[in-house]
């Protein structure tokens, strides 16, 4: 709790010392003078694998180059830790030091800096600064006739303080089960949700005859992977969701992502609570930090089901399904999409065509250097590189002329790619952007060690029955959700896992109490602020 309680403050103190400096606006210099210095945000991903420090290598290096030549922008890098980046960002912001183009996943927290004025607005140069970044944009798909770079717009005011990035690639999570366990049980693929469980039964029940076959010592019918399961288990949870429920309903009763408030959600938490009560279930997955046990306990062939980002298995180098095979090389995972809902369909979460949001602070004192770095990376010579490489290092092209990215640069490990396709550097874009569409799905498909066919039945399986969120544009901001944000997201991870993990009979009174704790906690503040101001 004081965590909790320091982070709000933290938030809550940046906007006395970063927003007292809001409004004063750099002088950028001419394409001789002394060039302008910018500080950019990246994520830290660690070194493991290979992976180089972020604000130092070959790619950084090329970035600080070719902008200075084309720009005249001296750029250095500001490393953030990716799996605590709103923390590190509400920690930056306080201190008065954030970098002078930032990026976050956490639209609450960044909605919360501009509602307090922390936040240069952008609108009055998407044609002029930044009009190479609004025609990659393009058009918003979510919201016809709207300009994807508009996204944000405060309907009040014409304000944008913030910049979606496109994604090209909307699947997100598959289930994967192990094909040679199905094998050694004669069972079929399941197709069902029903089938699903009775596959998990089969693996429990005839452990012994899996272990006798693989020469593990211990059988896990399914790992889930993480304590936010209503994240890790997306289509387990949309299966069990209203079909039929209005788009107004679903949108409003969103609380910071998460569906809890929807119709069904109970009854897929109770599922879960079922599969954890018959010992299908990794026992011990509330005491991970992130996934890595679970990670370690699929590389060593014990797991039988295992959910996670489409590609999420396919990742190299450290990855899991070329981990899985070194252990038992006979061992396979493949894609099963079995979770029905109650139309049959096989429904499951895809994203949003706006990924990641960048933006700039108001304490910036290059706002114009800031924006034309922004522009800089949406001109395709740059981010193709940036994406692609240099052939023969990250990239080949094959007789079929279709492009193979390679992250692990093998041929020159020093040209590693710490994130697929580099996004880390390219903020515009979440994904591979080549010539054309087919391209680029062309060239995401052969960007992996395994058969291309393989990576395309996954990501088709992703996008099967795929349901983007709502995407509503209110006359003002919502407020409520920012500072509430880690609350929530602390007090729901505890309230779900306590569900799962109860007895039966438990369940319907630690329900009650942890929802009515939690609504308590501001979710019902955020629900009716969405309800107030839906269009």
């Amino acid at each position: 709790m004081k965590r909790i309680v320091s982070m709000l403050a933290a938030m809550l103190w940046a906007g006395s010392l970063v927003f007292a400096n809001g409004g004063r606006e750099g002088q950028t210099a001419p394409a001789s003078g002394t060039p302008v210095k910018i500080s950019v945000e990246v994520f830290d991903r660690g070194t493991d694998g290979g992976k180089s420090n972020p604000t130092n290598n070959q790619w950084t290096k090329w970035i600080h180059d070719k902008l200075l030549k084309d720009e005249n922008i001296d750029v250095t890098f500001v490393a953030v830790p990716r799996w605590s980046e709103e923390t590190a960002l509400v920690n930056l912001f306080a201190a008065g030091t954030p970098p002078d183009v930032c990026y976050s996943y956490n639209n609450d927290n960044i909605q919360g800096w501009a509602n307090q004025g922390g936040l240069f607005d952008v609108a009055p140069y998407i044609s002029t600064t930044l009009k190479d970044l609004n025609a990659f944009l393009g058009e918003d798909k979510a919201i016809p006739g709207k300009l994807l770079i508009e996204r944000e717009i405060d309907l009040s005011t014409g304000a944008i303080y913030h910049i979606p990035a496109r994604r090209m690639a909307l699947a997100r999570t598959v289930l994967f089960m192990r094909e040679d366990w199905l094998k050694i049980l004669k069972l079929p693929v399941p197709k069902t949700t029903e089938e699903f469980h009775k596959t998990l039964l089969a693996f429990r029940d005839r452990a012994d005859e899996l272990m006798a076959a693989t020469g593990v010592s211990r059988i896990v019918p399914a790992n889930l992977g993480a304590t936010r399961i209503d994240w890790a288990v997306p289509p387990i949870i949309e299966s069990f969701i209203d079909p039929n429920l209005s788009m107004k309903d679903r949108w409003i009763n969103t609380v910071i992502s998460s569906s809890t408030l929807l119709p069904g959600f109970k009854e897929a938490i109770r599922f879960i609570n079922t599969l954890y009560n018959e010992n299908l279930l990794d026992r011990d997955f509330p005491l991970y930090a992130q996934t890595t046990g679970a990670d370690d306990l699929l590389k060593s062939g014990q797991v039988g089901a295992y959910i996670n980002e489409w590609d999420d298995i396919y990742r190299e180098p450290n990855g899991k399904l070329s981990g899985l095979k070194a252990n038992i090389p006979t061992a396979n995972l493949i894609p099963v999409d079995c979770f029905t809902n109650s139309n049959g369909q096989t429904v499951k979460p895809i994203y949003d065509q706006a990924g990641l949001s960048y933006f700039i602070p108001a304490s910036s004192k290059n706002h114009d250097a800031a924006m034309r770095y922004l522009n800089w990376l949406a001109k395709y010579d740059n981010y193709h590189f940036l994406q692609v490489g240099h052939e023969g290092i990250t990239h080949t092209i094959g007789t079929d002329r279709v492009v193979k990215v390679d992250a692990t640069a093998k041929a020159d490990p020093t040209w590693i790619m710490n994130s697929n396709q580099n996004i880390d550097y390219t903020m515009p874009m979440n994904g591979l952007f080549l010539e054309t569409e087919e391209a680029s799905i062309l060239a995401l498909a052969a960007g992996y060690v395994y058969p291309a066919e393989l990576i395309k039945q996954a990501y088709g399986t992703a996008l099967k029955d795929g349901v983007s969120p709502p995407v509503v544009k209110t006359s003002s901001p919502l407020t409520v959700a920012g500072p509430l944000n880690q609350t929530l997201v602390d007090k729901g991870g505890v309230f779900l896992v306590d569900l799962e993990t109860c007895s039966a009979a438990q369940f319907d009174t630690k329900w009650d109490a942890g929802l009515k704790d939690w609504l308590a906690s501001g979710a019902q503040a955020v629900i009716d602020e969405r309800r107030a101001k839906y269009p």
